[in-house]
């Protein structure tokens, strides 16, 4: 039997004792009493932001959020007026948003809705429309609707002039806006305000 030579045994002596003592593995601490663990998921879903001129909600859904409060039915609107280039819909804005149709909430479509007050979370427009009513008035009235010109606006992009439907109120969740418009100016959303309450205290009750 051959042995190493007594320096290189001496040698690997020396690099024994340098190495540091292996410690033992801790174990797991214990979760708190009443605590129970989370479970995390690996990914999370991002509500991306439709962008501009996107599509909007498809029609034949309930809107973004479920079933359709409802048409505001009141005489008065505590109006106000603050548009404010934040990302967020306010009063003075003319937002873009899924709106039901009359005769069946459960259907509707994506327009331009100008919001003129708050009515608790919700917000409360008027829908707007490039079509033009005045050979069809007569018609629209029997039927109770009345209509308002606005003008033409940033909101369409074809700059059609636009009218305001004013009998008929929409109570909106933020989810149903799907972006902001542009701002209305003051003079023309006053004008719209005058004209609303007209129409609602005329409302039979």
């Amino acid at each position: 039997m051959t042995f190493p030579p007594l320096a290189a045994l001496g040698r690997l002596l020396r690099q024994a004792r340098r190495l540091p003592p292996r410690l033992p593995r801790r174990p797991a601490a214990a979760p708190a009493k009443g605590h129970r663990p989370v479970d995390r998921p690996t990914s999370r879903p991002v509500d991306r932001p439709v962008p501009a001129g996107g599509a909007g909600p498809t029609p034949g859904t309930a809107g973004r959020t479920g079933r359709y409060p409802g048409d505001f039915q009141g005489s008065a609107i505590k109006i106000d007026y603050g548009p404010t280039p934040d990302g967020q819909p306010d009063p003075g804005e003319v937002v873009w948003a899924w709106v039901p149709f009359e005769e069946d909430p459960g259907q509707g479509k994506d327009r331009p809705v100008l919001i003129v007050g708050r009515e608790g979370d919700l917000l409360l427009g008027l829908m707007l429309t490039s079509k033009d009513h005045d050979q069809d008035a007569a018609r629209h009235a029997t039927h109770g609707r009345v209509w308002f010109e606005l003008g033409s606006g940033p909101w369409d992009r074809q700059g059609r002039p636009s009218e305001v439907r004013m009998d008929r109120v929409l109570r909106l969740s933020s989810d149903q806006v799907r972006r902001e418009g542009s701002a209305l100016d003051r003079a023309r959303f006053d004008a719209v305000v005058a004209r609303l309450r007209t129409t609602l205290a005329d409302r039979p009750r």
